[in-house]
C-alpha cells in the first residue's frame, strides 16, 4: 500500500541516559513535540500521530511508541517520520540500517531528523548517517562502561544499589543504599532456615508457606508499595533455595550474582561465585552465621545427591493440561512418576491430577519418535524435536497426551 501523502508521523523519545533529563520528563516531551509540530505546519504536513516513548533507551527494540509507529509505516499511513535528532529514533546502528536505508525506502517512507539535517531523500547523506548511528552506539557503549564502573564502586563500598530491597528488608529511609530489617518478611525468612534445618527440603516449605497462604515476595513487595501483583504468584522451590543460599540474611552484603551479556542485550549470565562482590558487616543479620554456615552444607548435600542423577530424556518438557504448569519427576527406583509441580505447591492454585508413570509416557513418546528416526530416547534427541508434551487427567479410564513437535 503507497503511503497517504502530505501526511507525517511524529517520534518523541527521552531516556534515563539523557544528559538533560535533570527537568520534568514531560517538559522535554513537549519541547520535542512543539519543535516537530512546528516543523510539520511550516512545511505543510498533516500529522497523522504523535508517538512517544519515555523512559526508554535508544537502543532498545522494544520500545512500545517505536514498534506502533513502524507498525503503521508499514500499513502506509504516512509518508514522513520526523524527529528530533536520528539519535532520538534509534542508536542501534543496525536499526540504522535496517529501516532507514532498507525497509523505509520499501515502503515509501522518508524520516527526517530536524536538528541533524538528516533526511533519507539524499542520497548522498546516506555516510552521515552512518557515521552518525557509529557515534551514537559508541556513546552508549561508553556510557554503559561507565555505569558499570560506578554501580561496582558502590557494589564493593558495601551500598546496595537493586531497584527494591531484598525480600526481609527494606531500605533505610535515611539512606536508601542501606539495608534496615522488615520485622514480618524477616520472621519468615528465620522460619524457613529453621524447617530446613529441621530437614524440610525447599519444595516441601514452598508448599508449607503456600498452603498458609504468606504471600511469597513479588506479591508481598507490590503489597507494601500499594501496587497489585502482576499475576497471581506462589512459592516456589527455587525462590526458597534462592533465600537459603544468599548471605546478605547474615549482615553481608551480597551483589553481582549475574551481568548482562552486553549493553544491547538483556539477556544475563550467572557470574562463578569467586566474582560474586560480598562485602562483610554492612547491616544487621536476619540469620546467625551458625545456622546459615549449617544450612549451606546441607545444601551442598544435597544438591551432590541431586546432580548424581543423570537427567532424564524428558524433562522439562511434560506439562500439566489442567493448569499449563510443568510436571516433575517425582518418586525412586521403578516407581517414578510425573505429576504437576503447581498442585504440589498449591491445591488452590490447581486441582492436581493422577500421576503418570514414567514408564508410560517414555513408551508413548519412544512409539511416536519412530515414525522419525529409530534412535534411542536421549535428552538431546527428544529436545531437538520435541517442544512440549501436554499431560491431561484420565476421562472413561483414558488419558489424552498431546505432543506439540518442533516442525
Amino acid at each position: 500500500m503507497p503511503p497517504r501523502k502530505g501526511w507525517a508521523a511524529v517520534y518523541c523519545r527521552l531516556s534515563k541516559e539523557d544528559e538533560d533529563k535533570a527537568a520534568a520528563e514531560s517538559e522535554s516531551i513537549r519541547n520535542q513535540r512543539a519543535l516537530l509540530l512546528d516543523w510539520a505546519a511550516t512545511h505543510g504536513y498533516h500529522v497523522y500521530k504523535v508517538y512517544t516513548d519515555e523512559d526508554y533507551s535508544g537502543i532498545d527494540r522494544a520500545r512500545p511508541g517505536f514498534n506502533a509507529m513502524l507498525n503503521d509505516a508499514r500499513q502506509g499511513k504516512f509518508e514522513v517520520i520526523l524527529a528530533k535528532t536520528q539519535s532520538r529514533f534509534t542508536r542501534d546502528m543496525e536499526l540504522v540500517e535496517r529501516y532507514l536505508h532498507g525497509l523505509f525506502p520499501e515502503w515509501g517512507v522518508r524520516f527526517i531528523a530536524v536538528l541533524d539535517h538528516v533526511d533519507t531523500c539524499d542520497p548522498a547523506g546516506k555516510k552521515a548517517r552512518q557515521i552518525n548511528g557509529l557515534i551514537n552506539e559508541w556513546y552508549l557503549e561508553d556510557l554503559s562502561g561507565n555505569v558499570r564502573a560506578v554501580l561496582d564502586h558502590k557494589r564493593h563500598s558495601g551500598c546496595y544499589i537493586a531497584s527494591f530491597a531484598l525480600y526481609g528488608y527494606r531500605k533505610n529511609p535515611a539512606d536508601h543504599n542501606r539495608l534496615v530489617i522488615d520485622p514480618p518478611a524477616a520472621a519468615v525468612v528465620r522460619r524457613i532456615f529453621a524447617l530446613y534445618a529441621q530437614g524440610a527440603g525447599a519444595g516441601k516449605i514452598a508448599q508449607t508457606l503456600n498452603a498458609e497462604a504468606i504471600p511469597p515476595p513479588s506479591v508481598y513487595r507490590a503489597a507494601q508499595s500499594g501496587q497489585p501483583a502482576a499475576k497471581p504468584t506462589l512459592w516456589s522451590k527455587a525462590t526458597v533455595r534462592r533465600i537459603l543460599s544468599n548471605s546478605t540474611y547474615v549482615g553481608d552484603m551480597e551483589q553481582g550474582r549475574v551481568r548482562k551479556l552486553n549493553y544491547k542485550s538483556k539477556k544475563t549470565i550467572r557470574l562463578p561465585r569467586d566474582e560474586w562482590i560480598i562485602v562483610p558487616g554492612t547491616h544487621e543479620g536476619i540469620i546467625s552465621r551458625r545456622r546459615f554456615a549449617a544450612v549451606q552444607k546441607q545444601l551442598a548435600a544435597r544438591s551432590r545427591a541431586a546432580h548424581g542423577e543423570t537427567q532424564h530424556p524428558l524433562a522439562g518438557l511434560v506439562r500439566c493440561g489442567m493448569c499449563g504448569g510443568k510436571m516433575e519427576l517425582t518418586g525412586s527406583g521403578p516407581r517414578r512418576y510425573y505429576r504437576c509441580c503447581t498442585a504440589a505447591k498449591s491445591r488452590a492454585a490447581c486441582p492436581g491430577q493422577p500421576y503418570l508413570s514414567m514408564h508410560d509416557i517414555e513408551k508413548l513418546v519412544q512409539s511416536k519418535l519412530q515414525t522419525y528416526t529409530p534412535q534411542p530416547l536421549t535428552y538431546a534427541l527428544v529436545n531437538a524435536l520435541i517442544q512440549t508434551i501436554i499431560v491431561s487427567p484420565p476421562e472413561n479410564d483414558q488419558r489424552t497426551i498431546k505432543i506439540i513437535w518442533r516442525f
